[in-house]
């Protein structure tokens, strides 16, 4: 019989400007793992453990591990976005499920999962594939972003559909990633690469159309705050993504850049605990990830949130 494997997390975390100490729980999904969501049980994160949906307490560090196989997954109200393999080569698919693991709806895809995000209200979900190429590094990559309105089964494969403000027709060398929700359900953040420049747009998705806001940032993967005035993104070293990525939070009203203060490169797309707090993930030498968190204003360090962890979602 498997057992679970108990590790104490000494590092602290700032969260609401008090040092919280971690314990979680690490390893394979043990036999009897939990095959729902716990509910009521305080505020917790959802997280991929060794590829498994797992919920985890942030009063004791606890962890239920499910037997659900993701590649990447995010939650929100209740909506749970699990993008995973599919069985043939670059045959994918977003399975959309509730709190009990039931799947809801399933989209067939093509291309290796790379992000996925869902709505606070849990009614859409967002998802981004690489279709050739895997690392935004790399030339020649190319993706494909999609979204679903769970609510009403409207269904866009690609943003590429989308007419672009400002630009005469659609160009055909345009790539889309990293999709983050307002509270309205209806736009929407999300970076644009085309002609060379990578752009934050913005997005309706009732009208089909997106809007460059910025090239000047190297805005890359954005991530809404809690209270929907900042991003939180990758910023490209020297505007070299050969360089790696500095996790940086923009100011949507001011253009005003914080770096944060992990200095590693990070090439993931952030997630917050709340508004004064990122998260994101690191892959270790030993190709594990963990969930690391740092303050959203640059200050503080660096710490461990969930040892042996990768897509973290707050779930309240």
């Amino acid at each position: 019989m498997n057992k679970r494997l108990l590790i104490t997390l000494t590092a602290a975390v700032l969260l609401g400007g008090v040092a919280v100490g971690y314990t979680a729980l690490s390893g394979a999904a043990p036999d009897n793992a939990a095959q729902s969501v716990p509910a009521g049980a305080g505020p917790r994160l959802m997280v991929l453990s060794n590829g498994k949906l797992s919920t985890v307490s942030r009063a004791d560090g606890s962890r239920e591990v499910t037997g659900q196989s993701c590649d990447r997954a995010y939650s929100a109200a209740g909506t749970i976005s699990c993008l995973r393999p599919a069985g043939a080569l670059k045959a994918s698919e977003l399975a959309v499920l509730d709190n009990d693991l039931r799947e809801l709806k399933t989209v067939p895809l093509t291309g290796f999962p790379n992000r996925t995000r869902v709505s606070t209200s849990g009614r859409m979900v967002a998802w981004t594939l690489f279709v050739d190429g895997h690392s935004y590094a790399a030339n020649g990559f190319s993706t494909s972003t999609g979204i679903l309105d769970t609510k009403t089964g409207a269904l866009v494969t690609s943003l590429e559909e989308f007419a672009v403000e400002g630009m005469a027709g659609r160009p055909v060398d345009t790539n889309y990633w990293g999709v983050t929700f307002t509270a309205d359900d209806n736009r929407f953040y999300a970076t644009m690469s085309t002609g060379g420049h990578r752009y934050l747009l913005e997005g309706d998705f009732a009208a089909r159309k997106v809007k460059p806001l910025t090239d000047t940032d190297n805005v890359e993967c954005p991530s809404l705050s809690p209270d929907g005035t900042r991003v939180a993104y990758k910023k490209a070293v020297d505007g070299d993504p050969q360089k790696g990525w500095r996790v940086s939070v923009l100011d949507l009203a001011s253009r005003e850049i914080t770096e944060l203060a992990e200095t590693r490169s990070v090439d993931d797309q952030p997630a917050w605990v709340d508004d004064r707090t990122v998260t994101y993930g690191i892959q270790r030498d030993d190709g594990l990830n963990d969930v690391w968190a740092v303050p959203a204003d640059g200050s503080g360090t660096p710490a461990v949130l969930v040892p042996e962890a990768s897509s973290p979602a707050p779930l309240g």
